[in-house]
Order: C-alpha cells, then structure tokens, then sequence
C-alpha cells in the first residue's frame, strides 16, 4: 500500500514544460447592455418627430394659412378705413413733407380738403334723408298699388269677371311671401356658413399680399426667384436696412413711401429706379449696406448696383434679374462682321455691353489707358480686344511688349512693329528701353509740329502689358539708374510719365495693363495720369480707389465687390470716352471675349490691310540658332510629335532662344515658310519628321539656286 505524500509548502521553482499543469482561462460573457430609458427613447422619438421636414413643413403650412386670415383682416379694414377716413391723404402728405417735396404736400392738403368738403355735404344730407326715404316709400308704394289695381281692370274687362280685379295684387302678395319664405330656409345656413366664407375672402387678400413671415412662406417665394420688383418691395428693402431715420421716415409715411421712388424702369436685364432718401439719410450710408440690400431685394450681392446721379439725396438702383449676369452676352462684332473696319478719330472700339444690355463702345483717340485687376480674370483679353479693333485702321502703329510672354500677342506679329514677349528681366530692359524710343519720337514730333503746326503723325500705341514687372525691376543699369521703381532715377517709370504729360498732342499713347495694383507697382503719379482706367475685380477699396480715383468710388464705381472667377470680363470703366449715364462717373461694362484663334483670325483681316510689315521681335540675339535645323534635331526618329512636345523640345534644347515667344503659331509659321505646315492627327495637331525633312531640303535647293544665279 502506497502513501501519497501531501506538501504542505507552496514550491518555489516554476515548473517544467513538460511538467507544467494545462491552465484554462474562462472568459466570461461581456454583461448585457442596460437597457435605455423610456424617458430617453421618447424625448428622442418627439426631437425627430418635432425636428422632421414633414413637421417642418406642417408647421410652417399652419402658420401661413393663418396668418394670412389674420394679416388679411387687418389689410381689409386697413382699406376700409382709408376709404371712409382722410387717413390716406395724411400719409401721402407726411411722406411728401419727409421728401422734401413741398409743391406735393400742398397738393395732398388740397385733395384732402376737397374730401372732407364732400364728406360733410354726405353727412349734412343724412339728416334730411329719413324723411326723403319715407316719403319715397309711400309714393312708390302707392303707384305699384295703383299701377297692380289698373292691370287687374284690365284684366276684369277682358274676362267678364269682376275677380280679376285683385288677381295681380294678390299674384305679387304670393311672390312676396314666397321671397319671404325663401329667406326663412336659407337664412340659417347662410348664418353658418357666411362666417367662413368671409374668413375665405380674407385668407385670400392675405394671400395675394403675401401677408406672412418670410420663413413660413413657400421655398418659391423665399427665394425670389422670378418675383418682380415692386415699389412696396423696394420700400420694404430700404425700410430693413438698419437706418434708423430712413426706417422712422418710411414709417410716418406709411404706405405712401413709394412717394421716394421714382418710376422704376426697364433696363436691360433687370430695372433703375431712383430713390430720393428723406432728410437726415446720407447716400454712402445705404451704399455701404450693398449686400443687405440686395438680400433684402431677394438678389445677390453683385445682383445690385447703387450709383450716385446729380441730383441732391438721391441713389440710384439697378436691379438684376435673378440670374442674368452669369449668362454670356455672346460674340464680338469683330469676330461676327468681317467687313467691320476701324477709325482712330471718329470711331469707338466695340467693348461689350453695359447693365442695360446697350452695346458699350469706347473712343480711343487721344487717351492713354489704364486696365487693372487681379490675375486671371480677363485683363489681356480686354486690352486685347481694343488693339485688335484699332489695327483694323491700317494708320495706326503699334509698339507691344508682352511682359507675361505666354503667346496673348503673338498674332500681331506682322501688325505692330515692335514686338517683346517675354517676363524675364531682360525683356523688363527692352521693354523700358521701347517706351524710352516712345519718347525720342514723341520728341521728334514735337519738334516736328513747332516747325509745321499743321503736321500729321500716324497714332502710334505704346502698349506695355504686365507693366508691374517693369515698375518692380529691380535691375540697375551702368549710369546707375534703375529701370523699376517710382522715383525720378526711374527710367520706366520717368518714360511713361513724359509720354503722359506730352504724347498724346502728337498721337504717342500709353496703354498698360497691370494687375492686383498698389502704390509700388503702380505709381500714383502713372494710374493718374491715365485717361481711360478700366479695372477687372479687386480685393479692396484701396485698391478700387488706386484703380479708378476717389471721385469714382465715391460715386458708386465698386470693382472689389465683383466676383473673382465669377465675373471675368466685367469692367468698372471711368472715362470720358464712353458714354456713362448722366450724374455717374464710372460704367460696369461686360466685354466680348475674344479667343486666341478669333484673334487671329481678326489679326489676319488687319494684316490684309497693311503693306507687309516686318515686325521686330527683341530677343536674347547672345546665340543665333538654325530653327529649321533644331525641330529636325528634337524630332528626332520619331514619325511624328505633337506640336506642344516640340515646343518643350526646343525650350529644353535653347531655353534662351525657345522662350516663351515661342508658340503653335510660330512654329505653324517656321514651316509654312517652307512649304509646310503641320497637320491634324485624331483630333492633335503635329508635326511630320518627312516634312520637316523636306522642308530643310527645299530650303537648301533654294539656298543653292539663289547662289548660283
């Protein structure tokens, strides 16, 4: 018999792996989930049911129809108490004299005088009227007595039968008691149902006027969307703008302030009306409540336009149809009428059109031009879309440096006879160096005209885009004078300056395009010495103001509200050269956009005009290269290359020389020269390696044969 032996002390050393016991872990069940409260479940359960559309909308269908009844009483009794009282003509009157229009206050006290006569003559005849009315009564009652009583004779002596003498009278007894009748079974009902049928008549005045907060109204409604402008719009606008005294005015003078509104008028895509602000409301005050106004309208911000005319205390309205300014005023008439020509002294350049839908041109003779903005929206475009128009006049000359250098003004190759494309700080030198020869031949003439006062030049424009490149160089020449800058060592800046003050008496004239401008790179003494300044959208109204001048801000001019990315193409323009409506010093005009290929299509019209000219394009000339040769070089064993791959060949092969002057264009030129061209593959343009090829082969015969002979 064995013994097991028991251990009453705990081992200390682990056990082995293989004498170590199996430990099982058990993992007990996770607790069930408390359950949620029924006071949680039901507040939930009302928040969705209270915060649904459907509720929403119950809530809001509730309270319109509502108060629609209600507001529709007060509108009722509201009519009835100025139809039976002379409260109408006090508030016309109040509203004349917080207008300042005393000739209409005094004709109100007139009519209101004239209706208190004959509302007492009423009342005076009311005296007398109780026994005028019995009196009518009785005879009327005894002549249809009568007249009943001599047809029953008639009758009698017809039939024989002395009877007949009361049948009528009885006959019309009978019809009034049936009458009488009649009222008896339909009185009651009418006396139940007439209540709702008035309460129907006042749900539907209500209704009509809209009498409801705007958020219980229907979305259609709320929005605007379609609604036309109205005078009690327009009053109501005005009233909530936050203006205290305007909003005091408009309340003493009730419905009658309308009376601060002129005729509203159809114009273009939207409406004008005037607004005369009472005593005590200056015109910058709603000016600067632009956007509450327009909302108050039910429009956008940029939906609005407030000017400021001539006449004292009086703003000027311009109110979009919803939506009208983001649909495109369509093509140019350069692009459309290719037998449009141009004329430097009496024609005005087709720009694009004005708020009114008219067609805004402008006169370029004589005026120097200004068009700023910020980048990307429209500039180049609109500056381009004038010179386009203005090469159409084979007189004109044309001076072009293209600071940007991306190709906006390659098609006038062959039109201007300097052309400079081109950002880097050289083509900034050349570019100055242009406007400095500007100035020796503005000199030249001057000196010209001292001899023969009745000498002529051909205009020559000076046309310099990008210019904030040139006023921000920072490069100093040898004579140690800067070519940016706005101090008089400036030589850009002192060029343009002497071509301001004198040029345009012998037709030199400045055009610059600038962009997002401020004092460094452009000048106060430069944006003001502009006739023409044109300004695309800005972020702020220090900058509207370096764009423009104070005197076209003050008065309405608001590029820094348009929309960026929105409103390309949309000018503030001040100048004297277009027709701005009377009282205004600036006009918002949309322009044509032309594109690159139009362009060249309009170029090609005013190449047609001129005599072959043989434009100078200012490049780096540090290293002359065959381009002829270079495109068979990038090419390379390739069949074919799309043009914009040879293009960034070329740049990476001579980056000096195959800048950004280079474009589709040149290259399309480069070949044609040689009786090549490129061709359209699936839709791409590109260039055949054989043609090219041939093109150098044909060049080198007609090298040879010129040699030979």
């Amino acid at each position: 018999m064995s013994e097991n032996v028991v251990h009453l002390h705990k081992p200390t050393d682990p056990p082995t792996p293989d004498t170590a016991p199996t430990v099982l872990t058990v993992v007990p069940d996770a607790p069930p989930a408390r359950p949620v409260p029924l006071w949680v479940r039901s507040g939930r359960a009302i928040k969705t049911g209270v915060t649904h559309e459907k509720t929403r909308a119950t809530v809001r269908a509730a309270a319109r129809h509502s108060l629609y009844t209600f507001n529709g009483g007060r509108i009722v009794a509201r009519r009835a108490w100025d139809g039976r009282t002379g409260s109408r003509y006090e508030r016309m009157i109040r509203a004349a004299e917080a207008a300042g229009n005393l000739e209409a206050a005094e004709e109100w006290e007139e009519r209101l005088q004239r209706f208190r006569a004959a509302r007492h003559h009423r009342r005076m005849d009311l005296l007398h009227s109780p026994v005028e009315a019995a009196k009518g009564v009785a005879v009327g009652a005894g002549m249809s007595v009568g007249v009943l009583v001599a047809l029953g004779v008639v009758m009698a002596i017809n039939t024989g039968k002395v009877g007949d003498v009361i049948t009528p009278l009885s006959a019309t007894i009978d019809f009034i008691a049936l009458l009488i009748r009649i009222v008896q079974v339909v009185w009651g009902p009418a006396l139940t149902i007439g209540p709702f049928l008035a309460l129907l008549a006042l749900w539907s005045v209500g209704r009509k006027q809209h009498a409801a907060p705007a958020w219980a109204l229907p979305a259609n409604v709320r929005s605007g969307e379609g609604e036309p402008i109205t005078p009690s719009i327009v009053v109501k606008a005005l009233r909530d703008l936050g203006i205290a005294p305007l909003r005091t005015a408009i309340k003493e003078m009730g419905d009658a302030g309308a009376s601060m509104l002129g005729p509203i008028r159809i114009a273009g895509c939207g409406v004008e009306v005037d607004v005369t602000l009472p005593s005590g409301v200056a015109t910058n005050e709603v000016q600067k409540r632009r956007r509450k106004l327009a909302e108050n309208l039910t429009r956008h911000e940029h939906e609005v336009f407030i000017v400021i005319p001539q006449a004292a205390r009086t703003v000027r309205l311009w109110i979009a149809d919803s939506g009208a300014l983001d649909e495109p005023i369509g093509p140019s008439p350069l692009v459309t009428d290719e037998t449009m020509t141009a004329d430097y002294k009496k024609g005005k350049a087709p720009w694009g059109q004005d708020l009114r839908g008219d067609a805004a041109a402008i006169s370029l003779y004589q005026r120097h031009l200004l068009v700023t903005g910020l980048s990307n929206q429209g500039k180049t475009a609109a500056l381009r879309a004038l010179a386009l128009w203005l090469a159409l006049d084979r007189s004109v000359q044309f001076w072009i440096a293209d600071l940007k250098g991306i190709g906006d003004w390659a098609m006038f190759e062959g039109i201007a006879q300097v052309l400079i494309e081109g950002p880097s700080d050289d083509h900034v030198i050349q570019a100055t160096e242009m406007v400095e020869n500007a100035v020796e031949e503005m000199n030249r003439r001057i000196e010209a005209r001292r001899n023969d006062a009745t000498a002529v030049f051909p205009p020559l424009i000076v046309l310099v885009d990008e210019a904030q490149l040139a006023f921000m160089c920072p490069v100093v020449g040898e004579d140690r004078r800067p070519y940016g800058g706005s101090k008089a060592t400036s030589r850009y800046f002192m060029a343009v300056r002497k071509i301001h003050n004198q040029g345009r008496a012998v037709d030199v004239l400045m055009w610059q395009g600038t962009q997002d401008p401020t004092d460094q790179n452009l000048p106060k003494l430069v944006r003001e010495g502009a006739h023409t300044r044109a300004s695309l959208v800005l972020g702020t109204e220090s900058q509207a103001r370096m764009a423009l001048g104070d005197k076209a801000v003050d008065g309405g001019a608001a590029p820094h509200l348009l929309r960026q990315g929105l409103d390309k193409g949309t000018l503030v323009v001040a100048s004297d050269g277009i027709t701005i409506p009377a009282g205004q010093a600036s006009i918002t005009v949309r322009t044509h956009f032309i594109d690159e290929e139009p362009a060249a299509e309009v170029a090609d019209r005013a190449k047609a005009l001129r005599d072959g000219i043989a434009t100078l394009r200012v490049v780096d000339q540090d290293e002359e290269r065959d381009a002829l040769a270079d495109v068979a070089t990038v090419i390379g064993d390739a069949p074919r290359l799309r043009t914009n791959e040879i293009l960034k060949r070329l740049h990476a092969l001579a980056p000096k020389v195959y800048g950004d002057q280079w474009t589709n264009d040149r290259l399309k030129s480069l070949l044609e020269e040689h009786g090549e061209e490129p061709k359209k593959s699936h839709g791409v343009m590109v260039v055949h390696r054989d043609h090219v090829l041939r093109a150098l082969a044909n060049r080198d015969e007609n090298g040879s044969a010129s040699a030979a002979e």
